[in-house]
């Protein structure tokens, strides 16, 4: 319960940072939250209409309106189900932390660079009120933590609002709030080609950024129970919620950070958790949508900048000198590439390839170690032998002036792909050229099932 009320103002605010009602993210919240409940793999996580999400759909909005969010949510969840029976999940174990702590900083960027705009044409007065909104947010939690900081800082700046009958925004200036039930509605829109080119790049950005930071926060409850979860059921679950949810009138949404450690603090380990959540929540719109109506949008920015300062990670700042360079650099590459295209996925993309390039580089070294004895020479292999180490694994050897007998161990490496078997071949056939005999020692297990594998040709050699 104490989570279906802090979800009310996060709700709102994300609906307005995507420029629709407020009603499309609180029936999202509703309907992600009691699919998932069901249908999700991690018990006790809540999922509901989230910032990261409502970044991504802005633009589709003002460009073409609210018909094509509904139809990408629902696209977007198709997707993720896809991935989900694909059984994707896994690949959140390749995100390296760097990629993580630039995801999560460039979302607490692009927050608060939306709530700017909220700005333009207003007094003195909006100041104070996102002023007082944060002061109190941050106060709150210094008496008592037994109700959200954040509700208490709207409830209190709305009833100073209203009884000072402040000239102000409010959020039934950005839509009409209705106390009714969500119903089922099918996008208004034509079902040509044309369209599907135009929701498809946001579907695939929903999908992809919904599922990341649904599985992370999977992830990070899992570290905190002790428990494990279905990581491929969680990407099914929130693509059937998101199906739903763009029938139901909502916007696509996944898994929330904040709310989910509210939950957890709370005590609420369980499905039913999660399911409470969603029914407390719609009550609270039927019961209260004339109210929430008259909440001042200087409230509302107050939470999202307290959204944002509580999402960046400040700890990476202060690590930044201790870490390493190449870390440093995936984590800055990905906040610039996300703040400057606006889009998580890119972002997120550009990290694991500059990690992936970075990790390459570091493990392509390989080094050889010749000792003569007699009329062999032995040559030591260290390092990983694959196609980033075969030229020089190929050039290292002084074929000319070796003994007839050549000795190549690899006690001290490992063969990784055909690369690298082509890469010993070669070498062989090099040696065979000159009437050389080469041995090859050393060969793990697995190394050696891929070399016969491959089918190296021993000609001149064992």
């Amino acid at each position: 319960m104490t989570v279906a009320v802090a979800l009310i103002p996060e709700a709102i605010a994300f609906s307005i940072l995507a420029g629709v009602s407020p009603m499309v993210g609180l029936y999202a919240s509703f309907c992600i939250a009691i699919i998932t409940a069901f249908a999700g793999g991690r018990p006790g996580m809540i999922s509901a209409a989230t910032g990261a999400m409502a970044l991504l759909v802005g633009s589709l909005v003002l460009q073409h309106g609210i018909e094509y969010l509904f139809a990408a949510t629902v696209l977007a969840g198709l997707i993720q189900i896809l991935m989900g029976t694909l059984k994707l999940g896994r690949f959140i174990t390749f995100l390296p932390q760097p990629v993580m702590t630039g995801f999560v900083n460039a979302l607490a960027i692009l927050i608060f660079m939306a709530q700017l705009t909220h700005f333009i044409g207003q007094g003195w007065i909006m100041y104070a009120l996102v002023a007082l909104t944060l002061a109190i947010i941050y106060t709150v939690p210094l008496i008592t933590s037994a109700v959200p900081s954040a509700l208490v800082a709207i409830i209190i700046v709305s009833i100073l609002t209203i009884t000072l009958h402040l000239d102000v925004r409010t959020v039934g200036d950005m839509g009409s709030i209705t106390a009714s039930l969500p119903l089922f509605h099918l996008p208004q829109l034509p079902f040509t080609w044309d369209t599907l080119l135009i929701i498809l790049p946001y579907s695939l950005s929903l999908a992809v950024v919904g599922l990341l930071e649904s599985l992370m926060t999977a992830t990070l409850i899992d570290d905190i129970t002790g428990t494990g979860s279905d990581k491929n059921r969680e990407a099914k679950g929130q693509g059937l919620a998101n199906v739903v949810t763009g029938f139901f009138g909502g916007m696509a949404g996944c898994a929330m950070i904040g709310q989910s450690m509210v939950n957890m603090k709370s005590g609420g380990r369980t499905r039913l958790s999660t399911f409470v959540s969603g029914i407390f929540l719609l009550f609270l719109i039927l019961v209260l949508g004339d109210v929430v109506k008259q909440i001042p949008m200087g409230a509302l920015v107050g939470v999202m900048f307290m959204v944002s300062i509580s999402t960046f990670d400040w700890s990476s700042l202060r690590s930044m000198l201790r870490i390493p360079l190449s870390d440093v650099l995936v984590m800055l590459v990905t906040v610039v590439t996300v703040v400057a295209t606006d889009n998580l996925s890119i972002g997120v993309l550009f990290g694991v390839l500059l990690s992936a390039l970075s990790f390459a580089w570091k493990i392509a070294s390989i080094r050889l170690t010749a000792q003569v004895t007699g009329n062999s020479t032995t040559y030591t292999v260290t390092g990983q032998l694959f196609f980033g180490t075969t030229s020089h694994f190929f050039h290292e050897f002084a074929y000319d002036s070796d003994p007839e007998q050549v000795i190549i161990d690899f006690t001290h490496s490992h063969v990784w792909d055909q690369s690298a078997v082509n890469a010993i071949a070669k070498t062989i056939s090099k040696y065979a050229q000159l009437d050389k005999k080469v041995t090859i020692t050393g060969l793990n297990e697995e190394s050696s099932r891929l070399v016969k594998r491959v089918g190296l040709s021993l000609s001149g050699g064992h």
